[in-house]
């Protein structure tokens, strides 16, 4: 991964921080965005840059509004002259989820638009952007996080959970459409993942004991426990993998 470069939404805590570092460790210059707090981005980037001496710059996006990755992409074209990887993790979280995080009764179509707005418009545009500067250089790899959410069921879950598996939908058709250009497309699906979002929760308690209890690992999964996956999807060692997802989970799917 020397010399190439990684393009990763939300990249400024939990799983996306771990992927910048991961990526960053392996000689791979990193872009990322962030939603508002560009002191931790630029701590970030003094960090990585001085660790792993590889190129590391941050964008303001606003995913609830996706067109406007056109105008990062933008920036980032002006800090960098090629793009490798695309990984799209950023999600929403707060006010923009109500009526979306709920018991099903309680669901509003605000609140289950507004997710599929940060979870599958914003996948496809900003993937629709990458694989116009991947083409330039022969190929590349695209990376949609998704959750086991749309496989086993979870409270208060079931507008994330639904539009996982749309995503997931939506990046087989990408990597159907795409492989022409060299430009393979996979989704990795993680278990829950111990992270701030994940004790924004409200039952985030509950959600850790029954994780624990399920997995025979015992254990609630780590942000780092995902890196690997996504190392794997954007090497050599996976040029024939496309069109896919890969569960990460600690065996709490198949219980």
């Amino acid at each position: 991964m020397q010399g190439k470069t990684l393009f990763i939404s939300g990249g400024t805590r939990g799983i996306g921080k771990a992927i910048v570092y991961a990526f960053a460790s392996k000689g791979c210059n990193v872009a990322f965005t962030y939603a508002s707090n560009a002191d931790t981005a630029s701590e970030i980037i003094a960090d990585v840059e001085a660790k792993h001496n590889v190129k590391c710059r941050a964008y303001k996006l606003d995913i609830m509004e996706p067109l406007t990755y056109k105008d990062v992409y933008k920036e980032f074209d002006e800090d960098f002259d090629r793009l490798d990887y695309f990984i799209s993790n950023a999600i929403i979280s707060g006010r923009a989820i109500v009526g979306g995080f709920a018991p099903f009764m309680r669901l509003k179509p605000k609140g289950l638009t507004n997710i599929y707005t940060a979870t599958v418009s914003a996948f496809v545009v900003g993937a629709q952007e990458a694989a116009k500067r991947m083409e330039a250089v022969g190929g590349g790899s695209i990376i949609s996080m998704s959750s086991t959410g749309n496989l086993v069921y979870t409270p208060n879950y079931s507008g994330h959970g639904t539009n996982k598996a749309a995503v997931e939908t939506m990046v087989r058709y990408a990597a159907a459409e795409l492989g022409e250009k060299g430009i393979r497309v996979n989704a990795v699906s993680g278990g829950p993942i111990d992270t701030d979002a994940l004790k924004a929760f409200p039952n985030y308690e509950e959600v850790k004991s029954e994780v624990v209890r399920r997995s025979p690992l015992s254990r609630m999964g780590e942000a780092t426990d995902l890196t690997g996956a996504c190392l794997f999807l954007c090497s050599s060692e996976s040029s024939w993998l496309t069109g896919q997802t890969i569960v990460i989970d600690g065996g709490t799917t198949f219980q």
